[in-house]
C-alpha cells in the first residue's frame, strides 16, 4: 500500500479539481480494505482510447473520467496537433458536451487548455448530440473536435471523444500517437489554462444547430405521403437529442410526434430507466405505455447522446404489444430504402457526380452486401465502430457513402455527419414508413418481402461479463472449436495480425476479433467490448425462403441461433 500511496498523492498533487483531491485524500485515510480495494482500481492504470474515445467512471484518479484525465489528454492533444495538423491554431478545435454529469466542467477544462496553448477553440453550446459535434468540425472548418459524452452508459460514466478535421473519430495510429505524448505532459500545473472569457474561445449560438438540421434533412431520401400521417412517439430517453430531432421532423414536413413526456429532458441521473441504452430491455417501456393509449404506429428512441436510433413497431404477440426492431432489421429497412432510391438516380446533396457506397460493420448481418450486389453498388464490411463505417470510401476510390450501419442501432444516411447520426436515421425511416403506408403496406410487411427475396437473416447478440476478455479471448485462440452447437465450423480467421474480409479489397486493420463460419451458413464473431469489460459474441443464421415458406425458414433459423446461443456460454468461458 506504501507505493500506491505515495502514487495517490502525488496524484492528489497536481490534480486541478478540489473535490476530486478530496476524493483521493478521503481514501488515503479512511485505512479500510474497501478503500484500499477502491483506490488500487483508480490507479491500477489509465483511462485509454478504445472503440468510442476515452469512457469511464466519473471520479477521481487516473483511471476515472475527470478534470486531470482531461487536462492530460487535450495537452497531449495539443501538441499532436502542431506537429501533425498545424492549422490547428488557425482553424480550431470544437469542444462541445452532453448533460451527463460533470460534462459541462469537462469540457470547460478542454476549452481552457486548448485555448491555453493558443489554439482557437469553436465551443458548441451545452448539452447537444454527439452528431452536432461531429457536424460541426466539418462545417466550421475546424482540425479537430472534443466530445464529451459516455453515449449510452449507466449515470456514473463519461467519456471523451475525439475527432479529426475529416469529421470521423480518430483510429490507429493517432490514439497510440496522442497516448504516447500523454506521458509527455508532465506535471499539470504546468499547463497553462486559459480564461474561457479568452478571445480565442469562440461560442456558437444555434447557428450551427441550424445548418445541422437542415443539412441532415436535405440529405434523406423522401418517400410518398399517406392520406393519413403515421401516429409516432418518440423518447430521447433523458438525453439531449430531444430539440433538434423533434426540429428535423417538422422541417422535414411530418407531424410532430408524442414525446414520452417522463424521459423529455435532459438529466444524467436517467431516474426512469435501470440503463440508459434503448437496446436494454425495460428501457422503452414507458414509450410502449404511451403508445398503447395512443394507438400509435411507431415508436422512435434516441439514445441520451443523440447518436443512436431505435425502432419499435405493434406486435400482438408481444408481452407489451410491441415489439423493437434489432438493430439489423433496422439497417436493412433503411438500406434498402435509400437503395431503391439509388436505382432511380437518387444522389444526396453534394454527391451527386461520386459513385454510391453503403457499408456496415462485420458483426451486421450480410443481408446488406446482397442487397447492395441485386442494386449493382459496392459494399465494404469494415471493423466495429462508424470511425471505421465512414471510412469505407478509402477501399473504393470515386465513391461516397449514401448508407452504413453497425447493428448496435447506428445508421448513416448520407455522409453529411461523419459518424452514426440518429436524428438523420430517424428522418429517413419516417420517410420510408410513411411511403409504405401510402403502398398500403407496413414495416413488416416490407422486412418480410425482403427475407422473401434474400434470405431470412437471423442476428443476435450474447455478452459475458468478465474482468480478463483478453485472457479469454487468447484461450479462444489457442483451442478454437471445431464445432458450434453440433454445426461443423468450416472456416475461421483471426484478425488481430490483419484480414482480407473481402476478395479484391484492402486487408482490414488488426483488430482483437475471431470468426467462426459453420456448415449450415451461419456464422459467429467474438471480440472484446470497446468500452466495457465484456466479452461480445454476434451469431448470424441464414436460411433460404423455400417454396414461400417464411415461417418455416423463420421457425428454423429462430431454432438455429438459439441452439448457436446456448452453446457460447461455456465455449465463451461463462
Amino acid at each position: 500500500m506504501t507505493d500506491l500511496a505515495a502514487t495517490a498523492r502525488a496524484w492528489a498533487a497536481q490534480d486541478p479539481d478540489a473535490g476530486d483531491r478530496a476524493e483521493i485524500e478521503g481514501l488515503l485515510a479512511a485505512g479500510t480494505a474497501a478503500a484500499d480495494a477502491e483506490l488500487a482500481d483508480r490507479f491500477s492504470g489509465r483511462l485509454e482510447f478504445g472503440t468510442a474515445g476515452l469512457r469511464g467512471l466519473v471520479g477521481a484518479g487516473p483511471n476515472r473520467m475527470n478534470r486531470a484525465v482531461v487536462a492530460q489528454t487535450t495537452a497531449a492533444l495539443a501538441r499532436w496537433l502542431d506537429v501533425h495538423r498545424p492549422q490547428a491554431r488557425r482553424t480550431g478545435v470544437v469542444v462541445g458536451c452532453d448533460a451527463r454529469h460533470r460534462s459541462t466542467e469537462l469540457a470547460d477544462e478542454a476549452t481552457a487548455v486548448l485555448a491555453g496553448d493558443g489554439i482557437p477553440v469553436h465551443r458548441l453550446p451545452d448539452r447537444r448530440p454527439t452528431p452536432l459535434l461531429a457536424f460541426a468540425v466539418r462545417h466550421l472548418g475546424a482540425a479537430a473536435g472534443v466530445m464529451i459524452t459516455a453515449s449510452h452508459n449507466p449515470p456514473a460514466y463519461n467519456g471523451y471523444k475525439l475527432y479529426l478535421g475529416d469529421g470521423a473519430q480518430i483510429v490507429p495510429p493517432v490514439d497510440a500517437e496522442i497516448e504516447a505524448l500523454i506521458g509527455q505532459v508532465g506535471p499539470l500545473s504546468g499547463v497553462p489554462l486559459a480564461d474561457l472569457s479568452d478571445p480565442l474561445v469562440v461560442r456558437h449560438g444555434d447557428e450551427v444547430s441550424e445548418a445541422y438540421v437542415r443539412s441532415v434533412v436535405a440529405a434523406a431520401p423522401t418517400g410518398r405521403s399517406p392520406d393519413e400521417p403515421l401516429s409516432v412517439v418518440y423518447t430521447p430517453m433523458h438525453g439531449v437529442a430531444g430539440d433538434l430531432f423533434l426540429e428535423a421532423v417538422g422541417l422535414a414536413g411530418y407531424p410532430a410526434p408524442s414525446v414520452v413526456a417522463a424521459q423529455a429532458a435532459p438529466d444524467p441521473d436517467f431516474p426512469t430507466v435501470a440503463f440508459p441504452n434503448p437496446e436494454e430491455p425495460g428501457a422503452l417501456d414507458l414509450a410502449f405505455a404511451d403508445a398503447r393509449a395512443l394507438g400509435a404506429d411507431l415508436v422512435l428512441a434516441s439514445d441520451p447522446d443523440g447518436d443512436r436510433l431505435a425502432v419499435a413497431v405493434p406486435d400482438p404477440s408481444a408481452s407489451a404489444g410491441w415489439r423493437r426492431l434489432t438493430g439489423d432489421e433496422v439497417g436493412v429497412l433503411l438500406g434498402a430504402f435509400v437503395l431503391d432510391h439509388v436505382r432511380d438516380g437518387w444522389r444526396p446533396p453534394g454527391e451527386e457526380g461520386a459513385r454510391p457506397l453503403v457499408a456496415a460493420s462485420i458483426v451486421s448481418s450480410t443481408m446488406l452486401a446482397k442487397i447492395a450486389a441485386d442494386a449493382g453498388v459496392p459494399f465494404v464490411a469494415t471493423l466495429t465502430g462508424f470511425k471505421w463505417i465512414v471510412r469505407a470510401v478509402d477501399a473504393v476510390p470515386g465513391t461516397r457513402l449514401v448508407f452504413g450501419y453497425e447493428e448496435a442501432l447506428g445508421y448513416g444516411v448520407s455522409d453529411v455527419v461523419h459518424d452514426k447520426d440518429g436524428t438523420g436515421a430517424g428522418v429517413a425511416f419516417l420517410a420510408l414508413a410513411s411511403d409504405l403506408r401510402a403502398r398500403g403496406s407496413t414495416l413488416d410487411e416490407h422486412l418480410g418481402s425482403l427475407m422473401r427475396r434474400y434470405g431470412v437473416h437471423r442476428t443476435a447478440q450474447h455478452s459475458i461479463s468478465t474482468h480478463d476478455p483478453e485472457d479469454r479471448m487468447a484461450r479462444l485462440r489457442a483451442s478454437p472449436p471445431v464445432e458450434i452447437a453440433d454445426l461443423k465450423v468450416v472456416r475461421s480467421a483471426d484478425l488481430s495480425a490483419g484480414c482480407v474480409w473481402q476478395e479484391g479489397l484492402p486487408a482490414l486493420p488488426p483488430a482483437d476479433v475471431l470468426a467462426f463460419w459453420l456448415d449450415s451458413g451461419g456464422r459467429v464473431l467474438v471480440r472484446p467490448s470497446g468500452t466495457e469489460p465484456k466479452l461480445k459474441s454476434y451469431v448470424e443464421v441464414v436460411r433460404e425462403v423455400q417454396d414461400g415458406d417464411l415461417a418455416g425458414a423463420l421457425a428454423a433459423a429462430s431454432r438455429e441461433l438459439d441452439a448457436v446461443g446456448a452453446a457460447l456460454e461455456p465455449l465463451l468461458g461463462g
